[in-house]
């Protein structure tokens, strides 16, 4: 844990704090705008870096600064996210190693690679973190996990995990589990999607209007999941909640045990897990 004397440290360095990012896809604009919308940084602060104009429009829309040049981004920034696709990462380490200096934090965004591919093409002194999010961290109700590398301490751990709390929900994991986290909630976000198509698909064919059913299939999920996290019980547990003896419910679960959903939805999961892993050896 951290000291609580550090706490106020962090907390005035946030707005202090010179942020960038080499690549500027989707995913490292989506962290980005939770840290504006939370107030963290000003966007003022940040300056992204990509090749073409293309993905920069959108960062010069939220107030950030852009360049077409990855070694301003970490010579003008501490906190430094990698978001570049991961073919690219190998040439754009070369390129960034010799500005990148003991006062950096280097966070990694990039699928696929790793802390030890990370910091054996950085200075051996980088500060290095890896962190997995996932799509709804445009929304601020993301799931991310981050695992931090030989030299980064409790203090920029904290500085993370404090940061991207607005983003949702942040847990530091061993690095064996970015991979599991993928497939859970990288890909996972795409099979929750499906189910919610499938919900309101079968409220359509007993009669309610598609853009309804569709709204009222995302409030259910959303309320389910709420749920799940402020009560902190056994999904399991609340599923028996919602049955009645003879009721509704029931009837419906036993077609879904039928259709072997559990199983299915493992089987997904391992799938995307394993392809995640040869990804990595690639």
């Amino acid at each position: 844990g951290v000291a609580l004397g550090a706490w106020p440290r962090l907390a005035m360095e946030a707005s202090e704090l010179w942020g960038g990012a080499v690549g500027a896809g989707r995913m490292a604009g989506g962290l980005v705008r939770g840290l504006l919308q939370a107030g963290k940084v000003p966007a003022s602060n940040i300056l992204a870096s990509a090749p073409s104009d293309k993905n920069l429009d959108a960062w010069r829309e939220l107030g950030c600064r852009t360049t077409h040049c990855n070694l301003e981004v970490v010579h003008r920034s501490t906190l430094v996210f990698l978001a570049t696709k991961p073919h690219i990462l190998p040439g754009v380490l070369e390129e960034i190693r010799p500005a990148v200096g003991s006062h950096h934090i280097v966070v990694s965004l990039v699928a696929g690679v790793t802390i030890q591919t990370l910091q054996r093409l950085l200075p051996p002194w980088t500060k290095v973190l890896r962190i997995m999010p996932n799509l709804p961290c445009v929304v601020q109700a993301g799931a991310m996990v981050f695992s931090r590398g030989s030299n980064a301490g409790d203090e920029e751990a904290a500085l993370l995990k404090s940061l991207l709390s607005s983003c949702g929900l942040c847990e530091e994991v061993p690095e064996s589990y970015i991979d599991i986290h993928t497939g859970l909630s990288g890909s996972g976000v795409a099979y929750v999607y499906l189910f919610a198509e499938a919900l309101a698909e079968g409220a359509v064919k007993m009669g309610m209007p598609g853009a309804l059913a569709s709204r009222i299939a995302a409030q259910t999920l959303l309320g389910a999941a709420k749920m799940l996290l402020e009560t902190g019980e056994h999904p399991a547990k609340l599923r028996g909640d919602v049955c009645t003896p003879g009721g509704t419910t029931i009837y419906a679960l036993h077609q879904l045990e039928k259709g072997a959903l559990r199983a299915t939805v493992m089987d997904a999961v391992e799938a995307a897990t394993n392809r995640a892993c040869d990804m990595a050896k690639d």
